[in-house]
Formats: C-alpha cells, sequence, structure tokens
C-alpha cells in the first residue's frame, strides 16, 4: 500500500468525536421517538388494556364466569399499570424508528454487499418478534389462563352442604392489574424473543461463527436446552410446554436450514472468484 493510499483512508476516516456525535445524534433521536410513543399510549391505555385483557375474559366466559375484573391491591397500582403499558407501547410504536436510527449509524461503516447482509437481518428481526408475540397472545396465554382457572372451586354457604357436614370455602380468581399485566407482558417478550433464534443464528452463520454441520451435531443438546427453557417461561402446563417445545425446535431446524443456504452462497461465490474448485472440495471430502 502506497503512502497515498494511506493518506486517503486517513482522509476518508471520520475522527473518533465525530462518530460519538453522530451516536449521540441517534440516541437522542431513539429517545425522542420513545418518549413520544409513551406519550401515545398513555393516552389511550385503558383501550390498550382492554385489549391484553381478552384472553383472560374469553378463558372465564367460556367457564361460565361473567364477571372479567381485576383488582388493584395497591393505591399507586393503577398508574403504574398504566406506566408499564406506556413503556411497552412506546417501545413498540418507537422501534420502526429506533431500528432506522441504528441503520443510519452503522451504514456509512458497511461496504455495498454488506449493507445488502445486514439490512434484511435488520427487517427480519423485529417481524420474527411481532410473530412471536402474536403467537404468545393469540395461542399460548389462551391455553395458560384456562389452567390457572382451572384451580377454582365453587363453595356453599355454612349449613347448606350434606348433613352434618359444613360448607365448602370457594376458591375465586381476584387477580390484580399489575400482576395480570406482568404475566402476560412475560409471555409476549418471552416468545418475541424465542422467535429471534432464526435471525439469530443465520447472522451468526453468515459471520462464520457457526456451522450447519456444527448445529446439527449438538441437536440433542438444542433438545435439551428447549426443554429448559419450556419449563421455565410457561406456566406448569403440558400442552403449554409442548407447544413452545414443538414451535422453538422448529425454528432450530429453520435455522439450520437457513445456515445452509447462506454456506451454500458463500461457497458459491468462492467458487466463481477463484479461491477453490471442486477438486480441491472433493479432496476435502
Amino acid at each position: 500500500m502506497s503512502a497515498s493510499d494511506d493518506y486517503d483512508i486517513d482522509d476518508s476516516s471520520a475522527p473518533l468525536i465525530e462518530h460519538l456525535a453522530e451516536l449521540r445524534t441517534r440516541l437522542i433521536h431513539s429517545v425522542i421517538a420513545f418518549i413520544i410513543g409513551m406519550v401515545i399510549c398513555f393516552t389511550v391505555w385503558n383501550p390498550i388494556f382492554n385489549f391484553l385483557t381478552e384472553p383472560l375474559c374469553s378463558a372465564m366466559a367460556e367457564r361460565g364466569q361473567d364477571d372479567c375484573g381485576l383488582i388493584l391491591i395497591k393505591l399507586q397500582e393503577g398508574f403504574f399499570v398504566a406506566i408499564s403499558i406506556s413503556l411497552l407501547g412506546g417501545l413498540v410504536l418507537g422501534f420502526p424508528f429506533i431500528s432506522y436510527q441504528l441503520w443510519r449509524f452503522v451504514a456509512p461503516g458497511l461496504y455495498k454487499n454488506e449493507k445488502g447482509a445486514f439490512l434484511p437481518f435488520l427487517i427480519s428481526s423485529p417481524v420474527m418478534f411481532f410473530l412471536g408475540a402474536a403467537f404468545a397472545f393469540y395461542v399460548v396465554t389462551p391455553l395458560a389462563f384456562d389452567f390457572f382457572l382451572g384451580f377454582q372451586q365453587a363453595g356453599t354457604l355454612v349449613g347448606e352442604g350434606p348433613e352434618g357436614e359444613n360448607g365448602i370455602a370457594a376458591i375465586a380468581f381476584q387477580g390484580s392489574a399489575q400482576e395480570y399485566l406482568s404475566l402476560t407482558i412475560k409471555f409476549i417478550v418471552a416468545f418475541g424473543l424465542c422467535f429471534q433464534l432464526p435471525v439469530l443464528l443465520t447472522l451468526m452463520g453468515k459471520a462464520g461463527l457457526v456451522s450447519s454441520e456444527g448445529l446439527g451435531n449438538v441437536r440433542k443438546y438444542a433438545v435439551v436446552a428447549i426443554l429448559v427453557l419450556a419449563a421455565l417461561v410457561t406456566p406448569p402446563d403440558v400442552i403449554t410446554q409442548v407447544i413452545l417445545f414443538v414451535v422453538v425446535y422448529g425454528l432450530y431446524e429453520i435455522s439450520i436450514f437457513l445456515v445452509r443456504r447462506v454456506e451454500k452462497k458463500r461457497d458459491e461465490k468462492l467458487r466463481e472468484e477463484g479461491y477453490f474448485d471442486d477438486e480441491d472440495e472433493e479432496d476435502l471430502l
């Protein structure tokens, strides 16, 4: 490399202080977008809360319980419920703009082919998260809430039971609004993160950190890890745990397929550029 080339590189490289200033600007814009989304959701937190309680109300209605009320155990609990909904809603509404700010900060430092490789993952990540969140909300939470509500029992008044026996104590659900919201958000976030598995492993495969062969060889360990994950993020309900295991394991197999495709395309590109030919590949086999 000549001295002029070194000069061109140094001349085109922004000083560290400029990169930090650019990062600060992107972070400020992201925080502003998050706050705006949070304020919007705070003004309509009641409809959002009604939407989030739909699985619980449906499960109670199927059991003949028309009263779907939740209680406030603490005086300030209603306010914190609204804040929790606002935080989640602000993140959801602001995420597209935040992702755009991340792209604007990273893109200038990438080559054209690197931009083409990174952008699909930046787009697919929120898509897969929303798919996982929707799966949790529409499939998992109704099953989980139906399981929990199954521990209720009807009671009798004293003297109305069988002769010589006392009344039976009733077990009725009187849920805390904050506890219910916390459990629902836990399901949504957990499944949204689980659905990031293909994106993460495919990106690692594109970077050469994992291979399809390696992922296939550790399949039995992955099964154990997925079983442990299903036991941690779902209630002690066999049906819900089986559903999570099947879904996450299916995503793992999809990840192996996607990594294999990435490797195939990379080998084809290297072969076109003359880095290795078919004879060298046969020798390695």
